[in-house]
């Protein structure tokens, strides 16, 4: 294509003097072009190697570059990382407590054994009789022999002068005369033991009394014991 106004200046001139023509790039050409510069690459091969064929050496793709969000309002503070879990951790020590459950077990059994062995013990041992009631016992076996007549008990459980009364009557004498006083009922009958106190081998009893003849007449008496040959007697006897 020429220009139609001649040449100018700074246009080149061809051999012949006229102006060369103008050449016409397209710019999808050189678009193309540039891409494809920029994603391959030529090389030469190196002297020894084919010259005729070119290499294409794709570009190894970069990662993406990571954005970090900068913090307003002055520095950060350092963050702790936390270890990892799956790091193994230093052994445990185990405690024994085999010996210890074995040792309160023995113990629990040896509490057991005593605590049964003391029981057994005391079921066999008869109960502890108080010293009241060892009175109060020989009071009334008196009043049952003198309502009987048994001259036998009524020597054994009395003493002193009470005692030597019923000590100087023979069987046959005693029986005379016991079977007149039932017959008149002149003998006492104890109603009720009052009130004993003890103190060291001595006793003391209050009781309430009436005649067999009259029932609804009551009085009080008292006995004088002693504590001899390991039990009471009955020393002095209310008249």
């Amino acid at each position: 294509m020429s220009n139609p106004s001649g040449p100018g200046e700074n246009e080149p001139v061809t051999d012949d003097g006229s102006a060369p023509e103008t050449e016409v790039i397209d710019p999808a050409a050189l678009s193309g072009a540039a891409d494809v510069e920029q994603t391959e690459r030529r090389f030469t091969a190196p002297s020894g190697m084919d010259a005729g064929r070119t290499q294409i050496i794709k570009t190894a793709s970069e990662p993406a570059t990571e954005i970090f969000a900068v913090t307003q309002g002055g520095p950060v503070a350092p963050q702790l990382i936390p270890g990892r879990d799956d790091n193994p951790k230093p052994p445990r020590r185990r405690r024994s407590w085999g010996w210890v459950i074995a040792l309160v077990l023995v113990i629990a059994a040896l509490a057991a054994i005593a605590i049964l062995g003391t029981v057994l013990l005391s079921r066999d041992d008869p109960p502890a009789v108080s010293q009241q009631e060892m009175v109060r016992t020989t009071i009334q076996n008196f009043d049952t022999a003198i309502q009987n007549g048994d001259l036998s008990t009524l020597r054994t459980i009395t003493c002193g002068e009470t005692a030597d009364t019923y000590v100087k009557y023979d069987d046959k004498q005693w029986n005379d005369i016991h079977s007149r006083v039932a017959a008149a009922r002149q003998y006492p009958i104890i109603a009720s033991i009052d009130q004993v106190v003890v103190h060291e081998g001595h006793a003391e009893a209050n009781v309430t009394t009436f005649m067999a003849f009259d029932p609804s007449t009551r009085s009080s008496r008292s006995f004088d014991l002693e504590f001899r040959d390991d039990q009471w007697k009955i020393c002095q006897a209310p008249q």
